[in-house]
């Protein structure tokens, strides 16, 4: 079991000289789901875990998939490709644990392939089309080398998370 965000396997540092890292920068932690790239901010992650086993939970919509045990704490695990319109996945791999004030959940991802730092003025909002295609809780998207990912805003991602029953049906 992978215990810490530093432990993960092949976890690539996003190499800044730290001269230019300022305020209006931050650290995020990219993911990968369905071959797409998301980005959750690094402080509201809390532990990036390999999944040994999922416990279904009966009565649960579609994207709350169960939960697991992570060293005698029980996290509810979601599975947010429902809500971005993404294919399921008949495994999964990892789980992404983050947290808004009292609240985390397990989010279900299948890598973590690096840590970056992202500058404010590199954010672009998402258009009409994200935010009505069900991903309201993407904040906003900045621009890598080869295609934008999206940053996933926690709060609005939790709500939706134990809010969107509905929304969340496949």
């Amino acid at each position: 079991m992978i215990n810490s965000l530093q432990e993960f396997p092949a976890l690539l540092s996003d190499g800044e000289p730290e001269q230019r890292k300022t305020s209006s920068s931050w650290k995020v932690c990219v993911i990968t789901l369905a071959d797409e790239l998301f980005a959750v901010d690094l402080r509201q992650v809390r532990e990036v875990f390999k999944l040994s086993s999922v416990t279904p939970v009966p009565g649960m919509p579609d994207h709350l998939v169960g939960v697991a045990n992570l060293r005698g704490v029980i996290v509810p695990l979601a599975d947010v490709r429902p809500f971005l319109r993404l294919p399921r996945s008949d495994a999964y791999h990892y789980a992404l644990v983050v947290s808004h004030g009292l609240q985390q959940i397990g989010l279900l991802i299948d890598d973590v392939p690096e840590i970056r730092t992202i500058h404010a003025d590199d954010l672009v909002a998402p258009s009409a089309h994200h935010r009505t295609q069900g991903a309201s809780f993407i904040s906003s998207f900045f621009k890598t080398d080869t295609r934008p990912i999206g940053l996933f805003e926690v709060s609005r991602l939790l709500a939706m998370v134990e809010g969107g029953a509905e929304s969340g049906k496949s």
